[in-house]
């Protein structure tokens, strides 16, 4: 080494590995040497990344890594979130990792020029799409099916009406555009084309085709007012905790099945014996499901009305003593008064945090709360506001579902002093 290299100590939240002098590096996995001219040798921490996509597909940013290292990336966008609020969490555990080919859902977009679709994610920091032909992230069964459709979207693209007018026509479009939503549900694969529709019978017909060679659970289309179910033989379910819940169009869905299960083991353990749990930003019931029974009753709130009535629907069904309610917590968060009914609290918010309704909580006599966060930065501001109230923040779980990307999750568990 010259006196002008430097060795990557770690990977900074964003994935650049980071010299002790604060030179960044994309790509780099710790223990590499970056040198002068910014080139970069590879240190024993440095793995072949297992997608050849990788580098240019925005999906993920460590695969350079291997195992410790991205355990040990989770590990430290989680702890170190909590050091800077200074929360002091007694007990941070190894963080747990979902497996390669475990993600049950994707995002994709779908775009076209001159008949050749591409079905794919964004490159980094750009627009331009790229076309997975592999990825070791996702369900094989999703991947499987991306040819097909390809070849599906192009004759839906010639059957697009033209720019103004109504009738639709050969290669009418120079483009297509569309959002592709495909979740693994039970019955199998959950398709929405969004941007796309099937005017006329021939394109219906192609349509059904597909979904029915293609064993699809479902299939939806939304040409901009809402997804219309194309193909559905039977209610398409997910099952939470044993619980089959009917899964709306677009619901929202923990990554991975074993993602989720780590989530959930954490509230089961850390609210056994608590008699009453309010689960705040519900969903479908991921967690209300999981904790119902003989000795807990649970309220689930939440805003979506769709996800609100398929939990309410299952819990009806199943006897649980889960009691839902329709409620928007941003605009109308639970009272100090309401919550004090609850033994305890859990809440699992969208990636902006939930400050008003952690502001209710800190007011209120509730002497446990399990935060579920997808955001490790949103999640410690507000769980200072709960330390303030005189919480003490006794462990913290991360949590990597989203395998090789610097999307972090975690469940923490606090607990009122007394």
């Amino acid at each position: 080494m010259t006196d002008t290299d430097e060795k990557i100590i770690r990977i900074a939240a964003k994935g650049d590995g980071v010299t002790p002098s604060g030179r960044y590096a994309w790509g780099a996995a710790p223990g590499d040497t970056l040198r002068a001219d910014g080139t970069l040798e590879p240190g024993p921490h440095r793995v072949t990344p297992p997608c050849r996509h990788f580098g240019q597909c925005g999906g993920c940013q460590l695969q350079q890594l291997d195992e410790e290292s991205l355990a040990d990336f989770v590990a430290a966008r989680v702890s170190n979130a909590s050091s800077a609020q200074e929360l002091g969490a007694e007990l941070i555990t190894p963080p747990h990792l979902s497996p390669p080919a475990s993600r049950r859902r994707a995002s994709l977009r779908a775009e076209s020029s001159q008949g050749r679709v591409v079905i794919g994610f964004r490159e980094a920091r750009s627009h331009r799409l790229v076309e997975l032909g592999e990825c070791p992230v996702l369900r094989p069964e999703i991947v499987a099916i991306l040819p097909d459709l390809r070849k599906l979207l192009i004759k839906l693209g010639q059957g697009q009406p033209k720019k103004g007018k109504g009738k639709p026509g050969k290669h009418a479009n120079a483009k297509l555009a569309a959002d592709i939503e495909v979740t693994v549900a039970d019955q199998g694969l959950d398709l929405g084309i969004k941007g796309l529709s099937a005017e006329g019978l021939a394109l219906t017909e192609l349509l059904l085709d597909f979904a029915r060679d293609h064993g699809l659970a479902r299939l939806t289309l939304d040409a901009g007012y809402g997804p219309d179910t194309v193909w559905e033989p039977e209610p398409v379910t997910i099952t939470l905790s044993g619980v089959a819940v009917l899964f709306p169009p677009g619901a929202f869905l923990q990554a991975t099945a074993d993602g989720e299960a780590a989530l959930v083991a954490a509230a089961q353990e850390w609210l056994k014996g608590c008699a009453t749990v309010a689960d705040l930003f519900s969903g479908l019931g991921t967690f209300a499901f999981a904790l119902a029974g003989p000795d807990t009753k649970v309220l689930a709130a939440e805003a979506e009305r769709a996800a609100h009535m398929a939990c309410k629907a299952a819990a009806a069904r199943t006897g649980l003593p889960v009691h839902t309610a329709h409620r928007d917590l941003f605009r109308n968060p639970l009272m100090p008064d309401e919550l004090g009914r609850f033994a305890a609290v859990l809440l699992d918010p969208p990636r902006a945090g939930a400050r008003d309704q952690v502001e209710r909580i800190a007011e209120s006599t509730v002497q446990r709360v399990v935060y579920i966060s997808c955001n490790p930065a949103s999640w410690a501001k507000d769980a200072a506001m709960l330390a303030e109230a005189g919480f003490v923040l006794k462990e913290l779980r991360p949590v990597g579902q989203f395998r090789w990307s610097t999307h972090v999750e975690l469940a923490s568990l606090f607990v009122r002093q007394a």
